[in-house]
């Protein structure tokens, strides 16, 4: 049995409360990455992963010693470094004749490999590279997907639901204008994947909302998709249960139109409007003739005018 696998007794509060954090729960925590360097990882790959780990920060974990590992083939010590770091995301590089400039982004569910994309470089702009102002370390990105092929091809479809899940962030409950201030922007066109990066800049317009206007901040990358490993329908459906708890309860006699509006439906008894209170006004007072005439059944005689 490995190491990892055996129930352990916490024997200290410290290893108590480590074991709580990695329990099962409603709301999971925001998903970490492993940012794993191959054991023939050059320069190029290094300062993706090195740039990747800046832009996802302090969600991430960067493994600076290189591991001879082919996730591939194998993804024992994948696994293994997912439960030791408590990663569920991770991004592997490596670089050999066959395949150069490789990085490998994959997904784990229950500490095992779910999706794994293998993605080529072939041009790639780093951090440094570009001088304009960079964004504070941890700000939640605006994601935007351009393209057909993410919804037309089921290798993009989910290559696009790996990258955000890989860059959307925590969970947050509510946002400010001056809190987007950075974009990520995927296009996919031609059989490659472009990813850029920009600050948001808030300028005057004379106006109540600014004008916006978009710097380049790196990293920049020119990506050609490779080798992919997907799981089955039945695996990723089952990856995507949501706990009863989470699910809203069905509530009755609420509908809701297309454009979001709540419609709600009372059901109430048969009301006699003969027995209505209504307000009691000098000028809606009977006349003694009026009250004669009802209990004799006769209607009363209008009265002439003067």
């Amino acid at each position: 049995m490995d190491a990892l696998d055996r129930v352990v007794k916490p024997k200290t509060k410290r290893a108590k409360r480590f074991l709580e954090k990695r329990e099962p729960k409603l709301k999971e925590n925001t998903k970490n990455a492993m940012l794993i360097k191959g054991g023939n990882a050059n320069l190029t790959v290094t300062e993706v992963l090195k740039d990747i780990y800046a832009v996802k920060k302090p969600f991430a974990v960067l493994y600076k010693k290189k591991n001879i590992t082919r996730p591939f083939e194998d993804q024992t010590s994948l696994e293994f470094f997912s439960k030791k770091s408590d990663c569920s995301l991770f991004l592997f590089g490596s670089h050999n004749k066959k395949r150069p400039n490789n990085l490998i982004i994959g997904r784990m569910f229950d500490y095992h490999v779910l999706d794994m994309i293998e993605l080529g470089i072939e041009k790639f702009v780093s951090l440094k590279d570009v001088k304009n102002s960079k964004c504070p370390e941890g700000t939640k990105p605006m994601l935007i997907f351009a393209g057909d092929m993410f919804e037309v091809n089921e290798e993009y479809r989910r290559l696009k639901s790996l990258l955000i899940d890989f860059f959307r962030g925590p969970s947050v409950p509510s946002i400010r204008l001056a809190g987007l201030e950075y974009v990520l922007h995927f296009t996919a066109v031609d059989g490659k994947i472009y990813m850029r990066s920009y600050k948001v800049l808030l300028k005057k317009s004379g106006c109540k909302i600014p004008r916006i206007e978009l710097e380049e901040m790196g990293p920049s990358l020119d990506l050609v998709m490779r080798r992919t490993h997907l799981a089955s329908d039945d695996l990723y459906k089952l990856s995507l249960k949501q706990p009863k708890a989470l699910k809203p309860k069905k509530k009755k006699n609420i509908s809701h139109d297309v454009f979001g509006t709540t419609y709600g439906r009372i059901h109430m008894q048969k009301q006699d409007l003969g027995k209505l209170q209504t307000r009691k006004m000098k000028g809606l007072k009977k006349r003694p003739a009026e009250k004669s005439a009802e209990d004799s059944g006769v209607s009363p005689k209008k009265s002439k005018s003067a």
